[in-house]
């Protein structure tokens, strides 16, 4: 294990409205107000969008297992903020609800907001981390500075 210290910065409160893509509007936020590094958490809906729900094999580097998600669910998730060379990198992660089923996993691409989600953004002040490229994963991957 690695580790890295520092204090909470500013934070942010989110609403997001109907047909808000969550990902985007997240990583729109993060660049605005240049935040390289931070901790989220939301509740709320969404109505359509795409989710890895683990590797298909657990083998490296994994095979995302894909599942398309549509007409609504609860939803409660928590995710991460650090920059790359490029651009900040959100990884996302909830578990979401709908009727008597559930789904866990990692929310991706064009996932959309049904009527609403709120956030908190904790910006993380003074650590030494980052997200680059694992040539043996081909994931963007959580790197510790020190």
């Amino acid at each position: 294990m690695e580790y890295t210290k520092g204090q909470v910065g500013r934070v942010f409160v989110l609403k997001f409205k109907d047909d808000d893509i969550l990902l985007d509007g997240i990583i729109t936020l993060a660049k605005k107000e240049k935040i390289k590094s931070a901790v989220f958490l939301f509740i709320g809906a969404l109505k359509k969008g795409h989710l890895v729900t683990g590797p298909k094999k657990p083998v490296i580097p994994p095979e995302a297992n894909w599942v398309v998600f549509r007409d609504g669910w609860e939803v409660m998730g928590t995710g991460t903020i650090f920059a790359n060379k490029s651009a900040p990198q959100v990884h996302i992660h909830a578990t979401m609800g709908k009727k008597d089923k559930m789904l866990t996993g990692c929310v991706r691409k064009d996932s959309k907001v049904f009527l609403v989600v709120e956030a908190v953004i904790f910006e993380l002040k003074g650590v030494k981390a980052a997200k680059s490229l694992d040539p043996k994963t081909g994931l963007n991957l959580l790197r510790i500075l020190n």
